[in-house]
């Protein structure tokens, strides 16, 4: 969904800091207690991206864990990384070079990639224990598991996501005399209020990634920059868990599709909103800065999901001074979003108890431990309620009601060669919107031209 030094879509779950795959292998005794005389023999390993001070975080859950299951111990271990294509970098040299996690906590960004080269499927673990998922799975919208679901088969049980909606700042707009749209609102209407901030507040910020980016634009414009497609299979699980739901076997991204009309009027209307003064250019930073100057007023609109919540309370936003939206409708209100949830390694010696693990986490009762704030969207809708979102704004329900409201509502478009897809878009991105009409067009051209050969590699591969 995204650089953890910065508060981007799940930084706040624990992505911090930069460290090379020497550095964070050297640290991790130090890190994660291993180098105390006994710790971690024979323990169930699991990984996460993020700092020592994540992984004493998540602690909690395995304390809670090994309550239940006493004859599995476990060890948290965490690795530091810019971001999650620079988390799933390391993984795969570390893994490599023999050292293999059992369980890795991985986003939406890695989920191909971790099931087509890395994780075993859970569809045998769950058919078996199936009554004891009844209450998961009820709780949890389709949509996010058929977003973690690859060729027909389920490869992680999500238990965190984030939809890219639109967050207003209510003191620009009340300083403006202007008002709060309605759910219904246009992408013409959201023009119309950026030109009413013109002047004032920066009208709209956003960065330049997956997330929040300039998919979320695609998607309303109903097109993509990838070729979407949908895999057979999954019948038995979608008939089991959620009867009557229309369901795939999971998302395909096959190719190209840059050089679509909708693309380039996409990213035409977004080059036209930085020309025009009503939007900076996506490459212009994001994260902590964002915060500041959202919370202070001098930004109007930004995209983002429910783990924005807790970033602006600790910077000292009060929730009546914003509001979140649904993202502007144009030929659809398609919404993206993102997720994450552990996932076996096929490297694993305990697969049994690792699955376990990964029961046990979807649990409510650890659920709840592992997001005791709102720094992100709960997969489980029992726990959007008033007393989580306390601190949030008045409209916080609109964050998990994106999916309810809006069905075809999408992940982010990640295959899994997904590190060189992200690669290609942003730097096309870039120069699609630093020049003429004309340079739109050419970039476009450039960014089908490096997507055909990241396609290509992976059937030579």
């Amino acid at each position: 969904m995204a650089s953890p030094s910065n508060i981007t879509r799940r930084a706040l779950l624990g992505a911090a800091g930069v460290a090379t795959v020497a550095g964070t292998a050297a640290a991790w005794p130090r890190l994660t207690g291993t180098d105390i005389p006994g710790r971690g023999e024979d323990a169930l390993t699991i990984l996460i991206l993020g700092t020592s001070q994540d992984a004493a975080g998540r602690q909690v859950i395995a304390d809670a864990f090994m309550e239940e299951h006493p004859d599995i111990p476990v060890l948290i271990q965490s690795v530091q990384a810019t971001d999650w294509g620079d988390f799933f970098a390391k993984i795969l040299t570390m893994v490599a070079s023999g050292t293999q996690p059992d369980v890795v906590y991985t986003a939406t960004e890695g989920a191909q990639l971790f099931a087509e080269r890395l994780a075993l499927p859970l569809d045998d673990y769950i058919a078996r224990d199936a009554s004891q998922l009844y209450d998961y799975f009820d709780d949890v919208h389709p949509s996010l598991i058929e977003a973690f679901m690859y060729r027909g088969s389920v490869f992680q049980l999500p238990l965190d996501f984030n939809a890219a909606n639109m967050y207003l700042n209510l003191d620009v707009i009340d300083r403006n005399g202007l008002e709060m749209p309605g759910e219904d609102w246009t992408r013409d209407d959201f023009t119309e209020l950026l030109r009413g901030m013109h002047g004032d507040a920066t009208p709209y910020y956003w960065t330049n990634r997956l997330f929040g980016g300039v998919v979320p634009w695609l998607y309303i414009h109903d097109t993509s920059f990838l070729v979407e497609e949908r895999a057979e299979g999954g019948q038995d699980f979608w008939s089991t868990f959620y009867p009557g739901e229309e369901r795939s076997g999971g998302y395909l991204w096959t190719g190209s599709n840059a050089t679509d009309e909708r693309v380039h009027e996409t990213f035409e209307y977004l080059r036209q909103l930085v020309v025009q003064d009503l939007a900076v250019r996506p490459e212009q930073g994001g994260g902590n800065t964002l915060v500041g100057l959202f919370a202070s007023g001098r930004i109007g609109t930004t995209p983002a999901g429910g783990y924005w919540v807790q970033g602006l309370a600790e910077g000292g936003m009060e929730p009546d001074q914003y509001d979140v939206q649904f993202f502007p409708k144009w030929r659809t209100q398609r919404h993206q979003f993102g997720g994450a949830g552990y996932a076996v390694m096929k490297t694993t010696k305990k697969a049994d108890q690792a699955w376990e693990w990964i029961k046990f986490t979807a649990n409510k009762r650890a659920m709840e431990l592992a997001f005791p704030t709102p720094a992100t969207t709960p997969t489980r809708r029992s726990m959007a309620t008033d007393a989580f979102y306390t601190d949030g704004p008045e409209h916080w329900r609109r964050f998990y009601d994106t999916l309810d409201r809006f069905p075809t509502s999408g992940p982010i478009p990640a295959p899994p060669q997904q590190a060189a897809v992200e690669t290609a878009l942003i730097r096309n991105v870039s120069t699609a919107l630093s020049g003429d009409p004309d340079q739109v067009a050419r970039s476009l051209d450039t960014l089908d031209r490096d997507l055909r050969a990241v396609f290509a590699e992976e059937d030579r591969s």
